[in-house]
């Protein structure tokens, strides 16, 4: 056995990952590192802005951020149709790398900072949905139902390392070269996905050998109707279910959101560029080590059910202790634990979900869910939280009673599309044994 073997053996003994996926999977890990990074430059002089503006002024952007995204899910559906499928990703990527471009040397020519303050946070909300989005789409293309399971988890902590490295470059850059230039640092950092994505769909035939996962990875187009996605959508109660999952997670999100951005009023920008930095670092740290460590063996020990119940009945033990006591210290326990939780185990576990559909829901309603169902579920929510703070006066206390309901509704659905997706498993599972059944009789036959 070569000394390459015997690092490949120890691998998989760790992560789980046979000798023959260990190429991809490293290249998978690579590609979400720096999608994440780029992000994390992005997202601390994003929520930075947020504390410049009252709760209903946010809310009204989150609205806008609805609409927003409504629309750009209908353009993506066009592209998904026409653009050819080898480059359709990597057109993503380029197109959000040149905008971030466009942010940077265009501020001069707006005349107003709030306007382009109020875009750019708009912008980077879309990309921050839509970038994750269109990478587990192209993860669920590359590996089967049975490899999701042991590998979906440590890929998900090239995100966690991602975006441990780009709040550290955002705390860096605010002190030294300000925040504006972390634009043009992200737009040339997201260039880089582009070759990686070719490399990981030539490994899907020669090393993975996923051919059967969908058609062949010829020069094809995905066809059909750019709005299919829609029409899957709601005709798909397998999709309805992954839907409420996500509106669920959205409420106690928001609330968590809202709550961090009032308490950051005091600061002056760079400060809270900082600050926000300095906790995406810690959340993002924590992430990392469960993904190593710990979700890969959740979801294949304890299962799909619970798995994607576990952090919802985390976060409604946690919200009873906050009502009890609504101080500062829970809440950003509270918060670090939500994220970690989310980044780490429940959305690697949402995103298996995604194995059981076709290409075209993959590509075409996937968006639907991931990016207008959230930011639908962020219109609704942040509508609610600046009605019953800034319109009916409730504070920490009462609306923490009131996400610990909601934690407890997210959990029951959890479980529910856990059993849905087990369920769906193994049915495809007897399907390609009859498949294989039928085809070695023929041969026998022939």
């Amino acid at each position: 056995m070569t000394f390459e073997y015997k690092i490949a053996d120890v691998i998989k003994s760790a992560t789980l990952i046979k000798r023959q996926e260990q190429r991809a999977v490293f290249i998978s890990f690579l590609l979400v590192f720096v999608l994440m990074a780029a992000y994390y430059m992005l997202r601390p002089v994003r929520d930075a802005m947020a504390s410049d503006w009252t709760n209903t002024e946010i809310s009204v952007l989150w609205n806008i951020q609805f609409i927003l995204s409504l629309a750009f899910v209908a353009i993506y559906g066009f592209a998904v149709s026409r653009i050819n499928f080898r480059h359709l990703v990597p057109s993503v990527y380029g197109f959000f790398a040149l905008s971030f471009v466009s942010f940077h040397f265009g501020g001069s020519l707006v005349e107003s900072p709030i306007v382009l303050d109020k875009s750019f946070y708009l912008w980077v909300s879309l990309f921050s949905l839509f970038h994750v989005s269109v990478f587990w789409s192209l993860m669920a293309d590359l590996y089967n139902k049975e490899q999701s399971k042991r590998l979906f988890g440590f890929i998900a902590v090239g995100a966690s390392a991602g975006a441990i490295v780009g709040p550290i470059v955002a705390t860096i850059a605010a002190q030294t070269i300000g925040s504006e230039s972390l634009m043009l640092v992200a737009s040339f950092i997201m260039l880089i996905p582009l070759p990686i994505v070719f490399y990981l769909q030539y490994l899907k035939r020669s090393a993975l050998h996923n051919e059967q996962v969908n058609v062949d990875l010829a020069p094809i187009k995905i066809g059909g109707n750019p709005l299919a996605g829609f029409r899957n959508f709601v005709t798909n109660p397998y999709l309805i279910g992954i839907a409420a999952f996500i509106l669920l997670y959205t409420a106690i999100s928001s609330f968590a959101y809202f709550e961090q951005t009032n308490l950051l009023r005091d600061y002056n920008r760079d400060q809270r560029t900082q600050i926000l930095a300095l906790l995406a670092l810690v959340v993002n740290s924590l992430t990392f080590i469960l993904g190593f460590f710990a979700t890969s063996r959740l979801t294949t020990k304890l299962g799909m059910p619970t798995t994607l119940a576990l952090v919802p009945v985390f976060m409604c033990v946690a919200l009873i202790i906050l009502a009890f006591a609504p101080i500062l210290t829970v809440l950003l326990g509270l918060q670090v634990a939500r994220q970690a939780g989310n980044y780490g185990i429940t959305r690697p576990a949402r995103e298996m979900l995604f194995t059981s559909v076709s290409r075209e829901t993959r590509f075409k309603a996937k968006p639907v869910v991931d990016v207008v169902i959230y930011r639908g579920g962020d219109a609704i929510w942040s509508s609610a939280f600046a009605l019953f703070t800034d319109g009916l006066g409730l504070g920490m206390a009462a609306m923490a009673a009131i996400g610990a309901g909601i934690s407890a509704l997210w959990a029951g659905t959890g479980v529910k599309l856990g059993v849905i997706f087990d369920n769906r498993s193994e049915i495809a599972d007897s399907s390609v044994k009859i498949s294989e059944k039928n085809g070695s009789a023929e041969a026998v036959v022939s």
